[in-house]
């Protein structure tokens, strides 16, 4: 019989987490600081660090026996960790023969990381990684244009563990640089107050009109999507207030849970972070991070005034009429000051001087965290605290920012080994040719299919997991009708972000209905329909370059338009879908056109579209929505 006792008391293993956690984060912080050691040195400490905190922090129900094997599962890490920094010249500079020995740390050390890796988010992606090193064996044995002539272990480990390519590969080297620096960035920023003051802020820009309760939450997933990494930790921070919240004040539980599970999908969306995927997708793009920032900017912004649009659209047809006042009465127990924004403002002042002194991204992120650091300090010995409760609050932070790399740490090193598959094998080829076959390489008929893929693919995935493998096996096959390459991989980030909401499998309407407590299908359903505009946006991105500020002025106003036919048409069309009862067909006909106009990309389709837009709007009396959302958002 299993013993599930867990051997090691759990007070010594938080002990030992915050230690792990705080230890991580001073390793990210030193090497953003100061600059990151050689190539597989970094990367090899880095796997090591979030092997040992994975497994702290998610570790075996197999009791004895179960910790056992966590133990000899981080050993053999360790020993692999410490062949490659010993050997990591030799590793760089002669590409030597895998040895049995080899092959015995390579099978050891992968073992490890794809049981980490589903006991961090679930059985699908490891079993995804290991579908790919199954092809990558036994390819020779499929017939036709799938197979390939197979691949034995001595070649795979030499590609896994005695290259760049595999366990210390280029997701990896994200993960323990860039991605961990904005990571720990964001924890600190939470720990000195962005949090409350998002909510704050949040409450004043959207709290005096109706559905004022779901527009806060919308506002402050946005706010809290800048700096989250996640789609789950999203809807379960801002979710654990927002959802009792609504239904506090009147709204159905599966609209509540709804609106957060789609406004907190936003988030991964959200620039500077973006769920963590820009800074993979300028590697794989070989792009300035900062480009696509810029890029994903109007987007972002699109997709949130889309929900909001949706989401005042839907309060009128609930007859939900309350408004909150203030943040007071939105459960808060004071009102902000500016002092208590410093640590925010230094925080992207550092992260802006930065960008315009030219730095590197890792050290412009030390910057910010410089200015969120010492803006915290000031902050709180202005207000009296204790030297003692600063030191409290900046160690939990650089603790939950150690912890906050872990998840997208063991997902980015897992993904890096089917990533290495991928290219070995040549499957991502294969599947592109397989996909423009079915199209008939129809350019418009590829776009759609792969939209579908990519809501497939992504279910069940974390966002940067879900992105690398649908840009690494989906975007190439867009990319070769001559499409935009950027374009192409906010596409599919797009539609594998999207997949979080998009039945059967999306996790964050998972987690928002368990805080709802109803039933996940009816919550995904409102969500899909409160985001439905969403769905839409990113096909504007071939059509309209304009909208990812690609082309001149007369481009980008095209494309801004085309943005804002989307966010407010489309939720007219299937928010107020006409039911025989107080509601107009012709208004609904008329918003259906203004979709459809768009169809002509020249600019004379984007203006007939935002003219038919007015006119649905005022036709049936949503004047205030488009003025307020106006003053708003443009």
């Amino acid at each position: 019989m299993i013993n599930n006792t867990p051997q090691l008391p759990v007070n010594n293993r938080q002990k030992l987490i915050s230690i792990s956690a705080g230890a991580l984060s001073l390793f990210i912080f030193y090497t953003s600081f100061f600059g990151s050691f050689e190539t597989l040195i970094q990367r090899s400490l880095f796997v090591f660090a979030v092997t040992l905190l994975g497994i702290l922090m998610f570790p075996s129900k197999w009791g004895r026996w179960g910790l056992f094997l966590d133990i000899l599962g981080l050993s053999a890490v360790g020993i692999t960790s410490a062949y490659v920094i010993i050997q990591f010249e030799a590793i760089m500079n002669d590409l030597p023969l895998a040895s049995d020995v080899d092959k015995l740390m390579m099978l050891s050390t992968l073992a490890m990381l794809l049981v980490l890796s589903r006991r961090i988010s679930s059985a699908v992606f490891p079993l995804i990684v290991l579908a790919s090193l199954l092809y990558a064996f036994f390819g020779n044995l499929i017939p036709g244009s799938l197979g390939h002539k197979g691949f034995d272990l001595s070649y795979v480990t030499e590609v896994l563990l005695l290259s760049d390519k595999g366990f210390w590969g280029m997701l990896v080297g994200v993960a323990s640089t860039t991605l961990a620096a904005f990571v720990l960035f964001g924890a600190l920023l939470l720990h000195t107050g962005a949090g409350e003051a998002f909510f704050h802020l949040s409450s004043k820009v959207a709290s005096r009109s109706q559905g004022g309760a779901a527009k806060v939450a919308t506002l402050a997933s946005a706010f809290f999507g800048t700096i989250s990494g996640s789609t789950v930790a999203n809807v379960a921070t801002t979710g654990n207030f927002t959802i009792p919240l609504m239904k506090r004040l009147g709204y159905p539980s599966t609209f509540a849970g709804g609106v957060e599970a789609v406004a907190s999908t936003g988030g991964q969306l959200m620039p500077p972070i973006m769920g963590t995927a820009a800074f993979v997708m300028a590697e794989l793009l070989g792009a300035n991070y900062w480009s696509i920032v810029i890029a994903a900017t109007l987007p972002a912004l699109a997709f949130y005034v889309a929900i909001l649009v949706s989401v005042h659209l839907s309060s009128r047809r609930l007859n939900i009429v309350e408004k909150i006042e203030s943040a007071e009465q939105a459960g808060f127990p004071q009102k902000m000051r500016f002092i208590d924004f410093t640590p925010i403002i230094a925080g992207f002042g550092g992260i802006i001087f930065g960008v315009v002194n030219g730095n590197s991204i890792d050290f412009t992120a030390c910057l910010g965290m410089l200015g969120i650091i010492v803006a915290f300090i000031v902050a709180s010995i202005i207000k009296g605290l204790s030297f003692r409760a600063i030191f409290a609050q900046l160690l939990a932070a650089l603790v939950d920012g150690g912890k906050g790399v872990v998840t997208v740490g063991i997902l980015l090193i897992a993904a890096q080994v089917f990533v290495a598959m991928l290219n070995l094998t040549g499957l991502g080829v294969t599947v592109s040719n397989f996909v423009l076959n079915i199209a008939g390489g129809n350019t418009a008929v590829v776009i759609v299919v792969m939209a579908f893929i990519c809501l497939i693919a992504g279910m069940g995935l974390p966002t940067s997991a879900a992105y690398v493998l649908v840009a690494a096996v989906f975007a190439p096959a867009l990319i070769s009708k001559q499409l935009d390459p950027m374009a192409v991989h906010l596409f599919v980030l797009y539609f594998a972000c999207l997949s979080v909401i998009t039945p059967p499998v999306c996790v964050g309407s998972f987690v928002a209905a368990t805080i709802a407590k109803c039933s996940w299908v009816g919550l995904s359903l409102w969500a899909m329909r409160l985001g439905a505009g969403c769905y839409f946006i990113p096909f504007l991105f071939f059509a309209y370059p304009g909208l990812l500020l690609n082309g001149d002025a007369f481009d980008i106003f095209n494309g801004i338009l085309a943005g804002l036919v989307i966010a407010f048409a489309v939720p007219k069309v299937l928010i107020e879908f006409p039911t025989g009862v107080n509601r107009s067909l012709l208004v609904w006909a008329i918003a259906l056109m203004a979709v459809f106009t768009l169809f002509e990309t020249h600019l004379w389709g984007s203006l007939s579209g935002v003219a038919l837009t007015l006119i649905a709007y005022l036709i049936s009396g949503h004047k205030s929505t488009l003025t307020s959302a106006t003053k708003r958002f443009t």
